[in-house]
């Protein structure tokens, strides 16, 4: 049977109502303080009637770099997940596999671990150019596939990969894009898609860190190998390694894709000889007039990363998996906003929107604070995964469609950025067929 675009709702979990989770809400702010804003989509629980297997899911990480690392990391903390392999081309990598993950056994070919029966599920972490060969070989070895954001470095190869996670009946494919299962952002969407905001006025986002992305190596071969992202032959650059995360938000939020892209991209700081740009902008427009101003750079740290959406009645700023709403005067009561609670910005004050407040207020903290106990957005994304095996089999909410596109986007974006150009986007471009 093949996966549909919007799922009814996985087998054996109950529809929580909107309605029933706006009273749980409004009774719920009286205590905490802070707005537990409900979500748009609906919200699922574990019935009574379906439990989980006793049993795990054994995963296999193809990639064991940085982010590789990361996700068997965050697999480990995740009862019903049990990594049984690790692969990566470079021996030292599975040396460090070793100490990290013993009872993992190891390979530097990638179809070792698609020839196992006993690896039901991949998770590719390795260099964006080479997912394509990965993630289509795992589906049709008949695994289930989680694959890293952007899903390639062309949009020929996202397609590809992208119609056959299509074509694989029965089988899991997510893209690794982290904030549509992150419960922060998934409660702001449901805030925004509400009309809370007021008429949506324009959006902006960053990504600023001091970094070169240059690797140093004594073997003049592995150097070149981690160091892709500065090849301009297979880099998406930070439009597609970095922006991906953020512009994908800003379409689901928006609930539409760009029309146009306009594109800057220059080298700042770090002239070393490289070609690819290490400070971009990109100006997005929506098919409602809106626009996305998105930057990022590796030649300042200033102000870090977040997203700002501006409407006619508040704002909402996303920053740190932390939520705020800054109300203008002439805005409408809502009702609620005055027992919020509000955290000072400069001259502003912002009513934090916290989707786990009563859980934090419960542990006698700060809701607007660092949560010792909150969970990152990888660890969502792979809950989200492991659910889906689990209790599913239904659509992920970052599937192979939405993979598709935020590359395709993002690839173009990119495009504009080392052109210094505009781009009109072609429909055909978002076409499977």
């Amino acid at each position: 049977m093949k996966k549909k675009d919007s799922p009814a709702g996985p087998p054996g979990l109950v529809p929580l109502s909107r309605r029933s989770f706006l009273k749980k809400s409004s009774l719920l702010l009286g205590l905490s303080g802070v707005v537990q804003i409900p979500p748009e989509e609906p919200v699922y629980r574990i019935g009574p009637d379906r439990q989980r297997p006793e049993e795990t899911l054994a995963c296999a990480v193809i990639g064991f770099g940085p982010w590789g690392r990361e996700i068997a990391a965050t697999l480990a903390r995740l009862p019903e997940a049990r990594l049984a392999a690790v692969c990566d081309n470079y021996d030292v990598m599975l040396k460090r596999a070793e100490r990290a993950v013993p009872q993992a056994s190891r390979h530097l070919d990638y179809r070792a671990v698609l020839d196992d029966p006993a690896v039901q599920a991949v998770f590719v972490a390795t260099p964006t150019h080479l997912h394509r060969d990965i993630a289509m070989e795992a589906l049709a070895a008949g695994k289930h596939v989680y694959c890293e954001a952007p899903l390639a470095a062309t949009i020929d190869d996202a397609r590809a990969i992208a119609r056959a996670a299509r074509d694989a009946e029965g089988q899991i494919f997510q893209a690794g894009l982290l904030y549509r299962t992150d419960p922060q952002y998934r409660s702001v969407f449901g805030f925004i898609r509400s009309g809370a905001t007021g008429k949506a006025v324009m959006t902006r986002a960053q990504w600023h860190a001091k970094e070169s992305w240059r690797r140093t190596s004594p073997s003049r071969e592995r150097e070149r190998a981690m160091n892709w992202r500065l090849d301009p032959a297979l880099s998406p650059g930070l439009l597609g390694e970095v922006g991906t995360q953020q512009l994908d938000t800003a379409f689901w939020f928006h609930q539409a894709l760009p029309v146009s892209v306009t594109g800057f991209g220059q080298i700042m700081l770090w002239n070393d000889g490289r070609e690819v740009p290490d400070t971009v902008q990109a100006v997005f427009a929506f098919p409602d007039g809106t626009h996305l101003l998105y930057d990022a750079t590796l030649a300042s740290s200033f102000d870090a990363m977040y997203e700002l959406y501006y409407g006619s009645d508040s704002t909402i700023m996303l920053r740190d998996s932390k939520a705020w709403m800054f109300k203008e005067v002439d805005a409408p009561l809502l009702g609620w906003e005055v027992y919020a609670r509000k955290d000072s910005f400069y001259k502003e004050k912002g009513i934090a929107l916290v989707a786990n407040a009563t859980k934090l207020d419960a542990l006698g903290q700060d809701p607007a604070a660092d949560d010792p106990n909150a969970e990152t957005p990888l660890y969502h994304a792979l809950k989200a995964f492991m659910d889906n095996f689990f209790y599913g089999p239904f659509a992920p909410v970052a599937g192979y469609q939405q993979g598709f596109e935020a590359a395709v986007v993002a690839l173009k974006a990119n495009e504009a950025a080392v052109q210094g150009t505009k781009i009109t986007f072609d429909p055909a471009w978002f076409a499977l067929d």
